[in-house]
């Protein structure tokens, strides 16, 4: 049995606020230590559940967040940028039973701990087949298409209610609760670790490659807080106005289209001016 742990930081235990996530921050280097904590804890209950191996895939900005040194000795972990999953790079060999979403949050334009979806700020709302869309909507399609079962999600309580909507069996483990989107009711690293291993250690039932979801197209349409980053964003092939700060456009797959949503943002972040946006 074979699992993959996609792990985000804005969901990790003790996260609240923007420098709690930003490379190179005191509030950083203090975060990655409960990070590491609540990724490591899921590895160690789905070791304890019969997993053979555990495959963690880094999925925060620079994608250097987690310390190694801090893992169980039997975890590999996947580190670094410019992957071609992204976040959840790893589960299109074939041999991934099971996916782990660690440190999830919600998706832009919703209540939720630095909800956002991909950008920070710039994008304020993500829509796919018009329903909204956190990345882990996103990432569950992903993981769809390649027959592989989420399992777990670990983040605020609202992340827990919004993965009901596209992982309902999967556990869920709320490491703290939502008060805004700057401030939380946090459990301490030792009572979420505990929390996540169990959860981790029963996940491990669902794990099994199911059928790939094929069939139909997939329209994923932004919104951007300014029109300048809509216009950026046409310059992808496939990729079109649908409104005012808005784009819009259709994929095949749901690689295709996961892939597409990379180049858009990599190509609207770089078009963002420090000041103004």
């Amino acid at each position: 049995m074979k699992i993959l742990i996609s792990a985000d930081m804005e969901g990790a235990t003790g996260v609240t606020w923007p420098a709690d996530v930003l490379p190179g921050t005191p509030q950083w280097e203090r975060c990655r230590s409960m990070f590491t904590s609540d990724v490591n804890a899921a590895a160690l209950g789905f070791y304890d559940g019969g997993a053979d191996e555990v495959l963690v895939n880094e999925a925060h900005w620079s994608m250097r967040n987690l310390l190694l040194e801090h893992m169980d000795e039997r975890v590999r972990m996947l580190t670094g940028k410019h992957k071609s999953l992204s976040m959840v790079e790893g589960i299109q060999y074939g041999d991934v039973d099971a996916v782990a979403f660690v440190g999830y949050h919600t998706g832009a334009g919703t209540e939720g701990v630095l909800a956002h979806t991909y950008l920070a700020n710039s994008i304020t709302g993500v829509w796919l087949n018009g329903v909204r869309a956190s990345e882990g909507l996103l990432n569950a399609h992903v993981a769809a298409e390649y027959g592989v079962p989420v399992v777990l999600v670990t983040g605020d309580d609202l992340t827990c209610v919004d993965a009901d909507g596209y992982a309902p069996d999967a556990r869920k483990v709320a490491v703290k609760d939502y008060v805004s989107r700057y401030a939380a009711v946090c459990r301490t690293p030792a009572r979420t670790a505990a929390d996540i291993r169990a959860a981790a250690r029963s996940a491990t039932v669902l794990a099994g490659r199911r059928d790939p979801v094929t069939g139909g197209e997939f329209t994923v349409e932004l919104e951007f807080d300014a029109e300048h980053l809509a216009a950026a964003a046409t310059v992808v092939p496939g990729v079109a106005t649908s409104g005012e700060r808005r784009v819009a456009y259709t994929s095949a797959t749901m690689y295709e289209g996961i892939r597409t949503f990379k180049a858009v943002t990599t190509i609207v972040s770089a078009a963002v001016e420090e000041q103004y946006g």
